[in-house]
């Protein structure tokens, strides 16, 4: 037995109007051609709907089943609507980002957070990994934009970027370190120090060696390598061992704890950037999370 769902959808009207007269102003039709419609609808079932009381029609209980089954027809029509609108206005989808762990920590928090709670039919995948990783998935299409150093970008390349902020690779330390007051750090200072370093692949720790070279430090003294952002902060917090972050987007971890040291290098330019294949359009996702992340 084959029923059409328009006259269980009208049938559930009649339930919660009340009467045919009304469903029939809901629905745009007349009354008589409502009454036809479930005449078709008690004709296909070989059974009544409704029992008569005084002049009006009530809905019996196969009338009130079927008319739960007409309102689970119009909620899953109101949501396909729902989702077809929020398809052609761009904020129903996928957004896959890519970041370095100390970009995907607090830095980026804010940022997700009012990206989400603008766009919150969208499915947002956040992969971590280092930079050269993250390029790679870029440009095998595994992930839309990188949230990473610009430089990584060469002119030849197939891909694009526009500049977040300009950040600058700093030496970290903790509070209180008999190297936080010197007004001015040198090398030989830093070559004193026991340090803590990022893992040898991450582009993080190729830029601070690049640096400690062209100061002129031949050596440095490594005590701890590590891949985990939070490790690393909190180990240096809590010991006399220093390291290099980027400074913008390390700030939120600072609190009264760690310090920035008063030492820079022309290689601690570290632009961070949003970056993406040139080859593809920018999606509204994208352009939205581009508006929210400059907006930032």
């Amino acid at each position: 037995m084959k029923l059409d769902p328009k006259h269980l959808v009208q049938l559930s009207v009649i339930v919660e109007a009340g009467s045919f007269q009304g469903a029939a102003d809901r629905l745009n039709l007349t009354q008589p051609a409502l009454s036809r419609n479930m005449s078709t609808l008690e004709s296909r079932l070989g059974s009544t709907l409704f029992q008569r009381d005084g002049r009006r029609s009530v809905p019996n209980t196969l009338g009130r089943r079927l008319a739960r089954t007409g309102l689970a027809i119009r909620d899953a029509e109101e949501q396909a609507s729902s989702i077809a609108r929020q398809s052609s206005e761009g904020t129903l989808g996928e957004l896959r980002i890519g970041a370095p762990p100390i970009v995907a920590g607090r830095f980026l928090t804010d940022v997700l957070s009012e990206f989400i709670r603008q766009n919150p039919n969208c499915n947002v995948i956040l992969r971590t990994g280092l930079v050269h990783e993250l390029r790679s998935m870029l440009v095998r299409g595994q992930i839309d934009v990188m949230l990473g150093p610009q430089s990584v970008v060469d002119s030849e390349d197939a891909l694009e970027s526009v500049q977040l902020i300009d950040d600058q690779v700093g030496i970290l330390c903790r509070a209180g370190h008999p190297l936080e007051k010197r007004k001015n750090v040198l090398a030989a200072d830093l070559e004193a120090q026991h340090w803590l370093l990022h893992s040898r692949g991450s582009f993080l720790r190729q830029q601070t060696e690049a640096a400690m070279i062209a100061a002129g430090i031949s050596t440095v003294q490594i005590t701890v390598e590590t891949d985990s952002i939070r490790s690393a902060l909190e180990i240096v917090a809590n010991t006399d061992l220093i390291t290099s972050m980027p400074r913008a987007t390390t700030a939120p971890y600072l609190e009264d704890s760690l310090v920035f040291l008063n030492f820079d290098s022309p290689h601690f330019k570290r632009s961070l950037g949003a970056i993406r294949r040139r080859d593809t359009s920018i999606s509204q996702l994208e352009a939205q999370f581009f508006k929210t992340a400059f907006a930032s």
